[in-house]
């Protein structure tokens, strides 16, 4: 059952990366060009943000902002945000293990992972204070130490309520067929679970203006997201404010207009670059990857004080097709965000 959620807490931004010391900051938009690609780099690269790059999941200081997002959002309508179709025990117990074991790996000193028995295994969150108990095919038994509501559907949802990122999950079928498998995303950006679930990559896609030959190419890029060595990619978008949740249909009793966002103001200018980093980790012996979405905001009037980095931006959005700019939003405010850089 959907709850009423305090409109004032769905509204909350969150903090841009110029002010917080901990988070990685990127700028994908080096080219000086508005492009639809796979854009795949090895993961680990470095990018200039040492430890934060080697790292599937981030954690710094807005943790605290990232995890409450996400309750309000569970709060909501927990199917709203979270799907499965066709998740296999199998794939369900090794996408745990892999989370488990990356969080234990990169934050030791936020997470541990015991095997108590050989048929229980227990994980502690020393920032949430939880505690999960997962059976021997890492499915989840109980939780302590939560206040959660709805309580974790699964451990999928119980282990996406302690990262900052949102997850997915794609599968491959003995047929070459491939499907979205799960789906956690609390941080929609202006797309839905409940649409995605069960769908293939080019049905998925085929709304994203450029995407056509990408698409035609969907099962081949799917093969490479399991089969191939785990790989980070870039999204970037333009945004007027930092909330994290943009879902395309609004929570009970909020405005369609109020919720959508994306309304440049020349008088009052707020702009922002809304940037997703996207790892891809294959599991080629499951026939399935995971794939992590971590959304930051870059203030785009510090952006512009920078030369290069403002004329990079003020040229990859004159580079938008008309196609690029209406699946952005971004048609009746091109002219004016181009005349606010310049």
């Amino acid at each position: 059952m959907a709850q009423t959620v305090p409109e004032d807490n769905l509204f909350v931004e969150a903090q841009i990366v110029e002010v917080s010391k901990s988070t990685a900051c990127y700028f994908p938009l080096m080219s000086g060009r508005y492009e639809v690609k796979p854009g795949m780099m090895p993961f680990g690269t470095c990018l200039g943000n040492g430890q934060a790059d080697q790292q599937v999941f981030q954690i710094d200081d807005n943790f605290t902002h990232y995890r409450q997002a996400k309750l309000l959002a569970r709060a909501e309508r927990l199917s709203k945000y979270y799907q499965t179709c066709n998740y296999s025990k199998a794939v369900a117990g090794a996408i745990a293990r892999l989370i488990i074991n990356r969080l234990t790996q990169e934050h030791p000193q936020y997470f541990d992972c015991q095997k108590l028995t050989s048929k229980t295994v227990k994980f502690h969150s020393q920032l949430t204070q939880e505690t999960l108990y997962l059976d021997a095919d890492w499915q989840l038994q109980q939780v302590q130490g939560s206040q959660v509501v709805p309580p974790y559907a699964s451990i999928l949802d119980a282990l996406a309520t302690q990262i900052q990122e949102d997850l997915t999950v794609v599968c491959r079928g003995s047929d070459g067929s491939n499907w979205l498998s799960a789906v956690h995303l609390c941080y929609p950006n202006h797309w839905s679970a409940e649409e995605k679930i069960g769908r293939d990559f080019a049905t998925i896609h085929a709304p994203v203006a450029g995407m056509e030959k990408i698409n035609r190419r969907g099962s081949a890029i799917v093969n490479t997201m399991i089969d191939r060595e785990p790989m980070v990619r870039f999204a970037w978008g333009l945004s007027t404010d930092t909330r994290l949740n943009h879902h395309p249909k609004p929570p009970p009793d909020i405005s369609v207009s109020q919720w959508q966002g994306r309304s440049f103001d020349l008088l009052h200018p707020q702009l922002y670059l809304r940037i997703e980093r996207q790892v891809i980790w294959g599991l080629p012996e499951y026939e399935a990857a995971l794939f992590s979405i971590r959304t930051y905001f870059r203030d785009c009037s510090l952006v512009k004080k920078d030369s290069v980095l403002r004329s990079k931006l003020y040229a990859a959005i004159q580079s938008m097709t008309l196609e690029s700019l209406i699946y952005k939003g971004l048609v009746k405010s091109k002219a004016d965000i181009l005349q606010w850089l310049s």
